[in-house]
């Protein structure tokens, strides 16, 4: 592979970040997180001249998923979420599209994934690191090779994901935020569900649930 390159697009009614992760020369992809705006994502995979082969779901909240349908039926891709979130995927109520939209959105995963599986996807080697709190299905997808770690809503730029919703838990957030600065190198880059890039290296001295 020529190198990760990793297209931002922010997306949606709450600003999420959707991620096109490729290949610069071979121009296979992974897109994690579609939280909305189908044609966007499309056009701009069209515009980059990418070939979409897998989305990445970090869990199953409205605005992480609401374009994967869509995007599915334009590529044929595969879509992959945490086994465990098949709760939220598959409820209007809890993944709380109903109260933006006032209308059921559900999802059913290609394939579910869980703790310790590593996924081959676009060329590409991710680790599957389980991190309920924001939900109980929350997950990470760590690209060990590329030191990238996609944390959806689990680890923010000094913040971390709400824990208010169905199946949160602020034992688990704080818990599973702790395993990842502390397992991962401080040289991993943070590509989170919303706001900032970050590092594991800075969460460990500015991220509130940061072991002191």
């Amino acid at each position: 592979m020529s190198g990760i390159r990793i297209k931002t697009l922010v997306v949606g009614m709450v600003g999420t970040n959707c991620y096109l992760v490729y290949d610069d020369e071979t121009k296979r992809t992974v897109i994690v997180d579609p939280g909305d705006g189908a044609e966007q994502i499309n056009a701009e995979c069209r515009r980059l001249s990418l070939k979409p082969e897998a989305v990445l779901l970090t869990h199953g909240h409205f605005d992480h998923i609401l374009a994967a349908e869509a995007l599915r039926t334009e590529w044929g891709l595969t879509i992959y979420a945490c086994e465990k979130e098949r709760e939220i995927l598959s409820d209007g109520k809890k993944n709380l599209v109903e109260s933006y939209y006032g209308q059921p959105y559900c999802l059913t995963p290609d394939e579910t994934v869980k703790e310790g599986d590593t996924l081959s996807v676009a060329g590409f080697t991710c680790k599957v690191l389980e991190t309920p709190g924001h939900t109980a299905g929350s997950c990470c997808y760590y690209l060990e090779k590329e030191r990238v770690l996609f944390s959806g809503d689990t680890l923010f730029q000094m913040s971390y994901g709400r824990i208010d919703f169905p199946t949160g838990s602020g034992r688990a957030m704080e818990a599973s935020v702790r395993r990842l600065l502390r397992e991962l190198p401080g040289d991993v880059m943070v590509y989170p569900g919303h706001m900032d890039q970050t590092t594991i290296e800075f969460e460990r001295t500015y991220n509130p649930l940061a072991e002191k």
